[in-house]
């Protein structure tokens, strides 16, 4: 094989691990995710079979402090349930909403208040006008996305 341009494919895998990681420094996702430490989980529930409860696992294998919102809840996956956002006695990075779409604009409301870094809607929960609040209110915004398979794509932590 031929040397073009003084270029070896040593040199190539440089440049691509250069371009790699100059893409996750723009990736708002990846900043997130590597600078958050506490997520309030919005809809959280104790059934395991739900949605929610297996994502709130998983955030706390990789080290996050869950904090469950849910008014039914009193514990899950041993942290105290809140009521509401505003209800949690410390400072939260991400909320991440498991609620229908039509309950999304009271949740941005409670967190606009209280000033997470992000506002994440999980898959399927998608609403544009509250998305806007969001950003106006000075929040990054993540919709319709799931925090897990986000976070698995990024750092490849494996799911037991």
């Amino acid at each position: 094989m031929t040397n073009q341009g003084g270029k070896n494919s040593g040199d190539r895998a440089n440049l691509e691990s250069s371009r790699n990681a100059d893409n996750a420094a723009n990736d708002p996702i990846t900043e997130i995710l590597k600078t958050s430490r506490a997520i309030a989980i919005v809809g959280l529930s104790s059934r395991k079979f739900r949605p929610s409860h297996g994502v709130a696992e998983y955030l706390q294998s990789a080290g996050y402090r869950i904090i469950p919102v849910n008014p039914h809840e009193r514990e899950v996956l041993g942290e105290k349930s809140y009521a509401r956002l505003e209800d949690i006695p410390e400072k939260i990075d991400i909320v991440d909403i498991f609620r229908r779409s039509e309950y999304v604009p009271e949740v941005v409301e409670s967190a606009i208040r209280i000033q997470p870094a992000a506002i994440w809607m999980q898959e399927g929960v998608i609403h544009h006008q509250a998305a806007e609040q969001a950003r106006r209110g000075g929040l990054i915004v993540v919709m319709d996305n799931c925090i897990l398979k986000e976070h698995i794509k990024r750092f490849h932590l494996p799911r037991d």
